[in-house]
């Protein structure tokens, strides 16, 4: 009898394929069908359509610094490394990489709660006697029903990944053909007068714009926490980024303007399930109602694919001893962050019981605030410290893209909402002095004798 002597740890058992897939089921997810309403109404018109080309540009750019930061870190955790790289693994990149993780304890389960609450809000159009309350019931199980799928191995999970894709697809390209013989510019950019009138109420509405496009965006670096999981990363990484970004641009241009020529923008507006409202009046009921469990199907994928990303985060600072121990511990029999996939999963349901805004907006605060910002900043600083470090993907027409981003963060803090704003700096502050008060108790940076 023999006894294995290989350690515990992940499995790279993830394909450009496979990684590409939960790039784009991430990235589409829920999240433009939900947030159209939220977009329409944050300038009064379509007009803040231009908050998805501002996002686009800003997505990509921001893809171009994880590109870069993944195909030369590609561990798990992503950010986690960057930042702790980027400001001195033994100084101020503790705190950074410590207070990264923190924020992703409250982020990433308003991430899932978002998709969760989606998903609820499509099933009260097939069930419309549901209560509120039952709506928030439904929305709670969902992170339930996820860690249940999730709790395996990752080479059925990326397999599975390819499968969600295929359901993703099919619901993006009916809601484009659907929309190609009733295609009209007039009706989908009927500008209410005074539409571009270039002041700060514009200006703000932009940025909430923006916002709400940008979740929409959000996922295309999923990719980076799972890189130890990735074959070939610093090949797969930087294409899998990259690709994603572009094919779901496109795809959400096409779904929009297809939308707004049937659905007119003031309509749009005040939708709770907008796709399955378009579907409606152009095929009956019976078809709003399959489009709608195509919906169901997009935002389970969604928050699937986003669940498995953010359960590494936490497991990778634990290894690295700048989280908390328990986080560290792998399934015994499938090699998986089980501690850390539970914990964000019930975290995740408390937050589905919230209400959509608020929950977007606290998000995109938080992570922009603790992370997205300092990660941009850092990327420079990176730059300066370690030239020698070997990059296999460089940033494209280097600098331009690094700044854009670190420009478009401060606007998009700038713009947020107060509530969402104090949230954001309350989890700043408070992992700040968490991360202190144990540097203190343990006699590390800044108390390291």
């Amino acid at each position: 009898m023999t006894t294995g002597s290989a350690k515990p740890g992940l499995r790279r058992e993830l394909g450009l394929v496979q990684a590409t897939a939960l790039a784009i089921t991430d990235m589409i997810g829920i999240g433009p069908f939900i947030t159209i309403p939220l977009i329409l109404a944050t300038m009064g018109g379509p007009q803040a359509m231009l908050g998805w080309l501002v996002g686009a540009v800003l997505a990509f750019c921001d893809g171009l610094v994880w590109a870069e930061l993944g195909a030369a870190m590609p561990k798990a955790g992503g950010s986690y490394n960057y930042l702790r790289e980027a400001y001195g693994p033994t100084s101020a990149g503790r705190w950074f990489s410590f207070l990264m993780v923190w924020q992703i304890m409250f982020s990433a389960p308003l991430s899932v709660a978002s998709g969760s609450i989606g998903f609820a809000l499509y099933f009260h159009y097939l069930v419309p006697a549901l209560s509120s309350l039952s709506v928030r019931i439904v929305a709670a199980a969902v992170p339930a029903a996820l860690v249940l799928l999730l709790y395996r191995r990752i080479r059925a999970i990326g397999n599975l990944s390819i499968v969600l894709l295929a359901g993703v697809l099919v619901g993006c390209f009916w809601i484009i053909v659907s929309g190609i013989p009733h295609l009209s510019v007039a009706r989908a950019f009927e500008f209410p007068p005074g539409a571009f009138h270039l002041n700060w109420k514009f200006s703000d509405g932009l940025g909430h714009a923006t916002l709400y496009a940008l979740y929409g965006y959000w996922g295309y670096y999923n990719v980076c926490y799972l890189a130890e999981e990735i074959r070939e990363p610093a090949r797969v990484v930087p294409r899998a980024i990259l690709f994603s970004i572009a094919v779901v641009a496109g795809l959400y241009l096409l779904m929009n303007v297809s939308i707004l020529s049937v659905v007119p923008w003031r309509e749009a507006a005040q939708s709770k399930y907008i796709v399955s409202t378009y579907i409606e009046k152009l095929y009956g009921v019976g078809a709003g109602s399959v489009m709608t469990l195509l919906m169901l199907w997009i935002a389970f994928s969604s928050v699937f694919s986003l669940l498995l990303g953010y359960s590494r985060i936490p497991y990778a600072a634990a290894l690295d001893g700048n989280f908390f121990r328990i986080f560290a511990r792998l399934h015994p029999r499938n090699d998986f962050p089980y501690v850390s996939l539970l914990t964000l999963g019930a975290i995740a349901a408390v937050f589905s019981l919230g209400n959509l805004p608020d929950v977007i907006g606290s998000l995109v605060a938080t992570r922009v605030l603790s992370q997205y910002l300092p990660q941009a900043v850092g990327f420079f600083v990176l730059r300066k410290r370690r030239p020698d470090l070997p990059r296999p993907f460089r940033m494209w027409l280097y600098p331009v893209p690094g700044i854009v981003v670190v420009l478009g963060w401060l606007y998009i803090l700038g713009t947020s909402q107060p509530r969402a704003l104090l949230f954001a700096l309350a989890v700043f502050v408070l992992g700040s002095l968490t991360f202190f008060v144990r540097s203190k108790l343990r006699r590390e940076w800044p108390f390291s004798v």
